[in-house]
């Protein structure tokens, strides 16, 4: 029996994977669909050591040929690999008992590490397979949000507490949704609760609720957000913010399950998965104290990291179709496309609100932009005269100069050439001065032009200085 069985439409990606495993001599076998392939488990008696199969092929999908294949041969390693990476195929494959997720295009030696881990380990621990959809805003083919894409579907039929760490706007509450929409918690309650935007004062009777009488103004008995969420999720965001009084009372419903209301004598059974975020580094907290170490041991069980924007900023043009699309269904008008040279401009931003910034930003362009393709000069004001993030961090200065001319092409038609070359020349010219003392002949050696072109060019911008007479003197 051969060791990799391989099934993709795609014949190239076939072909590939095969000259890597025939490199490392690892016989295998390749399907050009998902029927084919069944069609052989079918008839074998002992299955291939690694199953690698696409999601989206015509006829049979690969989940659907996942689902015979754990069903036939349980403990058989299953890679999917897709080049639509969303949560949802994810989360479907890990759910249908899949080994890996592998998004395409990948590293060939990425691939080939999977296939070796997955012929060494065996089998990895599979769950059930679920058709719920989850809310489309979570999208991303950054390898930060493949990760925690892989995290949604191995905690699908945990119970486990789970700490979310990331930026305001990165989308912690989208994700505690996904992790209970795919938990056996989905039918009961999902609660949220914003600790830090609640008064003090009111925030104990919002979690556990009050008996009547138990202060003024407490007219009838109400169950608090513990008891709303029985048998389901509570999300407590922003949880590093919570008054230290009320973290005794957490801790303590998180260590023995039980609760009281605020007045209330009898003890309340608390059967509660609790999923916490906060945009604060809670080590920090704990060290300053103003955080309990307790609490925070209790609720960093599970910990997830969601990236900043500008750590994916190759989810840039997916999130923005996403939600040029979702503005145009709000308002019921035709949905707005974006240039490449905007899309690029976008790229460059920082976008300090996260995620959240960047679809307010498409709502805004849904309204206001003119025409139906969305340009630089289309862009809010703050978005086209800002300077791209990489000139500021050091990065790929030709990519910096990329984004700057798509900001000027929208800011300023007609000046760019003038302009860029200009600051292009004048930068090297003082630099190559400054090095050289202000001795121009050196310079124009440096930079490798001739001494009548730099003084020509030293006029033309302005750059002449007093100190000119270092060239007249010989011994310099």
């Amino acid at each position: 029996m051969e060791t990799v069985w391989i099934v993709d439409d795609d014949r190239s990606i076939r072909w590939v994977l095969e000259k890597a495993l025939a490199r490392e001599n690892i016989s295998h076998r390749s399907f050009e669909s998902a029927v084919e392939a069944g069609a052989a488990l079918e008839q074998v008696t002992r299955p291939p050591k690694v199953l690698v199969s696409d999601i989206r092929m015509p006829g049979e999908s690969g989940l659907s040929l996942l689902q015979k294949a754990k069903a036939r041969f349980p403990s058989m390693p299953v890679i999917i690999m897709t080049a639509y990476s969303d949560l949802d195929s994810a989360v479907s494959a890990f759910q249908g008992g899949a080994f890996e997720y592998l998004p395409k295009p990948f590293d060939l030696e990425q691939a080939m590490g999977l296939v070796r881990r997955a012929i060494e380990q065996g089998e990895e621990s599979a769950v059930d397979a679920d058709d719920t959809v989850l809310t489309p805003e979570i999208l991303g083919q950054a390898p930060a949000m493949q990760e925690v894409f892989r995290a949604i579907g191995r905690l699908a039929q945990s119970h486990a507490t789970v700490l979310i760490n990331g930026e305001s706007g990165t989308g912690k509450e989208l994700v505690a949704r996904a992790l209970h929409r795919h938990s056996p918690r989905r039918e009961a309650p999902f609660i949220a609760i914003n600790t830090a935007a609640i008064p003090r004062d009111l925030l104990e009777s919002e979690l556990f609720g009050h008996e009547r009488g138990a202060f003024t103004g407490a007219t009838a008995q109400r169950r608090g957000r513990f008891e709303q969420a029985e048998n389901g999720t509570l999300f407590l965001d922003e949880i590093g913010d919570m008054p230290a009084e009320l973290q005794t009372r957490l801790l303590r419903v998180l260590s023995d399950g039980h609760f009281y209301r605020v007045g209330g004598h009898q003890p309340i059974r608390a059967n509660v998965r609790v999923i916490a975020a906060t945009h604060q580094d809670l080590e920090i907290r704990v060290r300053d104290g103003l955080f309990r170490e307790d609490l925070y041991h209790r609720l960093n069980v599970i910990r997830l990291r969601l990236p900043p924007l500008r750590e994916r900023r190759e989810d840039i043009p997916l999130l923005v179709q996403h939600f040029l699309k979702k503005s145009a269904r709000e308002l019921d008008v035709e949905a707005k496309r974006i240039s490449t040279a905007a899309l690029r401009h976008l790229q460059g931003q920082t976008f300090p609100g996260n995620v959240r910034q960047l679809e307010n930003l498409c709502h805004w362009l849904t309204v206001m932009a003119p025409g139906q393709v969305v340009e630089v000069a289309d862009l809010p004001v703050e978005f086209r005269e800002a300077a791209p993030a990489e000139a500021a961090s050091g990065g790929d200065w030709c990519t910096a100069l990329g984004h700057e001319a798509d900001r000027m092409l929208g800011a300023a038609p007609g000046e760019v050439y003038e302009k860029l070359n200009r600051a292009f020349e004048r930068t090297l010219i003082e630099r190559a001065l400054e090095s050289t003392g202000g001795r121009r002949i050196e310079a124009a050696q440096l930079l490798g032009i001739g001494r009548n072109t730099i003084t020509r060019k030293i006029q033309e911008l302005g750059l002449d200085t007093p100190r000119e007479d270092k060239d007249s003197s010989v011994g310099g």
